[in-house]
């Protein structure tokens, strides 16, 4: 394969997981105890990227809550909506972006095939 497509491919593993995990936070933003994780994405050497993940564990919010007279302080998910989803547009535009690549590069090798054929 192309280098600029290894790259793309590379790219589009990290975003995909970087998109399950804004997911996963989102869907957990009312769960109790809850801790976000992020995903890393950092330049591999040659070419393209490589991802990893990491919790976040940051303090949520934290509410009482009586039950049979007792109190007890329940703490909350930390992940907050106001960041969650200006990482996914984020995301999905560099999905979108390296998809673009793919098809371009594709273009490029048929011209070159039309070319030569």
């Amino acid at each position: 394969m192309n280098i600029g497509i290894n790259t793309a491919v590379s790219a589009l593993n990290a975003y995909s997981l970087q998109h399950t995990v804004n997911a996963n936070n989102i869907a957990n933003i009312n769960t109790d105890g809850f801790k976000k994780e992020r995903v890393l994405i950092e330049e591999q050497a040659p070419q393209g990227v490589s991802s990893t993940f990491e919790k976040i564990n940051t303090e949520g919010s934290q509410r009482v809550e009586y039950s049979n007279g007792n109190e007890e302080i329940i703490e909350g998910s930390n992940v907050e909506l106001a960041e969650e989803m200006p990482n996914e547009i984020i995301t999905q535009r560099s999905f979108d972006a390296n998809t673009t690549i793919i098809k371009t590069e594709n273009e490029m090798l048929g011209t070159i095939l039309d070319m030569i054929a």
